[in-house]
C-alpha cells in the first residue's frame, strides 16, 4: 500500500513497502530542471546535480563514495526537463544511512570553487560527447526545433557559454531559489519499518521551512513544420522526426503509447518490420512517446546509410500517412496493448522503478501513483481512442525533422521528401 505524509517543514514523503525484497530505494525529487532556466542559468540544474557529489560540510567526495561502497549500495542522480532526482539503493538494514547521505548532499554541499572549475570541465566534455553522438544530436535538435522558443526546447546540459559563466555564487543562488521544502518530494520503496522510515527522514531532512514554491511553467509547442540539416562526417545519416503528443495527465497518453508500439516501438512494429527486416535499410529504427506536464511528443528515429536516407525518410513519412488514413488493425491493437502492459509490469518489479514512479507522480502530477489505474487505462485503449488521437499526433504539418550526417549534397532530395 502506498502512503504519504508531509514533514513539519513541508517536504512530502511518499512510500511503498515491499516485504518480499531485501533492498530499499530512496529518491529526493526537486521541482527544477531545464524548463525553469533562463539563457543565463541554462544548465544550472544539471551542474548542481554534479556538484552535490563533490563534498559536503561533513563528507568529502571520497567519503560519500566509500560509505556507499562499504554497504554494497549505489548512489546517483539525474536531471530531466522538469525535475532533478538524487537516489540511492541499499540493503534494508542501511535505511538510516541512505537518509543521512542523500539529505547531506542535497542540503549541505559546499560547492568548493576549485571543485566547481573541475566539474565545469566535466560538463563541457559531456556537451562535446553529446555533439559527437549523432543519434543523440539528432534527437536534441529535433526537440529544439519542435519547441522553438518555448521552455521545453532548452537543453538539459546548458550551453558551453552558460556552463563556463557559472560561479559558486550564481550556482548557489539558483539552488537556494528552488531547493526549498515545498519543491521537494522524498520517495521510498522496499523493505522497511514504516515508523523507522518516517523517523529517519524527519530527522535527517530537518531543514528550514520556506513559504516559497516553484511556480508552474506553461509547457506547450508553437506548431508548424520545421527541418534542420546538420553536416557531420559520420558513416550514417541519423533521422529524427518529432510530432505532437500528450501531457502526462491527458487521456491521450495511453492511446499514443499503444500507437507508438504499432508504428515503431518494438521488433514487431511496422517500421522495424518494413525498414529493417524486409528492406534491410537500417539497423536501428524505432519510435517512442514522451509526456511532459503540459504537452508531449511522438518521436521517430532511424540511422541509415547516406544513399538510403531519402528512401528511409520517405518510408517513415509514408507509414505515418498510411496509419493516419487507414488506421490500425484489431490484431495490432490487441498485441501492442498486451505488450505495453507486460513491459510496464515487468519494469515495475524493482524497488528503484517503484521509487521513481512514486516520486515523479507526486512531484509533477500532484497526485499519488496508482498502478491499477495505469493498467486499467492501458487495457481500455480502443480502436476509437486510436482514431481520435491520430489527427493530432500524426499531423505532419506540425512535424520537426533533424538530419545529422553527410546530408549537404542530398539536401534538395531530402527536402523534397519532407515537402
Amino acid at each position: 500500500m502506498i502512503r504519504q505524509t508531509t514533514l513539519p517543514n513541508g517536504i512530502r514523503l511518499v512510500y511503498e513497502k515491499m516485504e518480499h525484497v531485501r533492498s530499499v530505494s530512496m529518491g529526493v525529487w526537486v521541482d527544477t530542471g531545464s524548463v525553469r532556466e533562463t539563457a543565463e542559468t541554462a544548465g544550472a540544474s544539471h551542474l548542481i546535480e554534479h556538484m552535490v557529489f563533490k563534498g559536503t560540510e561533513r563528507r568529502n567526495a571520497e567519503q560519500i563514495a566509500v560509505e556507499m561502497d562499504a554497504v554494497g549500495g549505489n548512489i546517483n542522480a539525474f536531471t530531466s526537463k522538469e525535475s532533478t532526482c538524487f537516489y540511492a539503493k541499499v540493503l534494508d538494514e542501511h535505511l538510516d544511512l541512505v537518509s543521512d547521505i542523500l539529505s547531506d548532499i542535497v542540503f549541505h554541499s559546499v560547492f568548493d570553487p576549485e571543485e566547481l572549475k573541475k566539474e565545469q570541465g566535466v560538463v563541457l566534455e559531456e556537451i562535446l560527447m553529446n555533439e559527437d553522438s549523432p543519434e543523440d544530436l539528432a534527437g536534441e535538435e529535433s526537440n529544439m526545433l519542435f519547441f522553438g522558443d518555448e521552455a521545453l526546447a532548452s537543453p538539459i546540459l546548458g550551453t558551453k557559454d552558460s556552463v563556463r559563466a557559472f560561479t559558486r555564487e550564481t550556482l548557489l543562488a539558483y539552488k537556494n531559489e528552488f531547493y526549498v521544502p515545498k519543491n521537494i518530494v522524498v520517495s521510498c520503496a522496499g523493505n522497511f519499518d514504516e515508523n523507522a522510515l518516517i523517523d529517519s527522514v524527519t530527522r535527517w531532512f530537518r531543514v528550514s521551512d520556506s513559504e516559497r514554491a516553484a511556480q508552474s511553467v506553461a509547457l506547450r509547442f508553437p506548431g508548424g513544420k520545421r527541418e534542420k540539416f546538420i553536416e557531420k562526417d559520420v558513416e550514417q545519416v541519423h533521422l529524427c522526426l518529432t510530432l505532437p503528443g500528450f501531457a502526462r495527465d491527458d487521456e491521450g497518453q495511453f492511446p499514443i503509447a499503444v500507437l507508438s508500439n504499432i508504428i515503431g516501438g518494438s521488433m514487431s512494429s511496422r517500421l522495424f518490420q518494413t525498414i529493417r527486416e524486409k528492406l534491410g535499410l537500417a539497423y536501428s529504427v524505432y519510435s517512442y512517446p514522451t509526456s511532459y506536464t503540459g504537452t508531449g511528443t511522438l518521436t521517430l528515429y532511424a540511422g541509415t546509410g547516406e544513399k538510403q536516407a531519402k528512401e528511409v525518410l520517405s518510408r517513415m513519412i509514408d507509414e505515418i500517412e498510411r496509419v493516419r488514413k487507414e488506421g490500425v488493425t484489431k490484431e495490432e491493437l490487441e498485441r501492442c496493448r498486451d505488450q505495453l502492459k507486460g513491459n510496464y509490469l515487468l519494469g515495475m518489479e524493482s524497488t528503484g522503478a517503484r521509487m521513481n514512479a512514486l516520486g515523479k507522480t507526486l512531484l509533477l502530477q500532484k497526485r499519488e501513483y496508482n498502478e491499477q489505474e495505469t493498467i486499467r487505462k492501458i487495457e481500455c485503449v480502443t480502436m476509437e481512442d486510436i482514431e481520435r488521437i491520430m489527427p493530432l499526433c500524426l499531423d505532419l504539418n506540425n512535424a520537426s525533422t533533424a538530419l545529422v550526417g553527410r546530408v549537404g549534397k542530398r539536401k534538395a532530395a531530402l527536402l523534397e521528401t519532407l515537402r
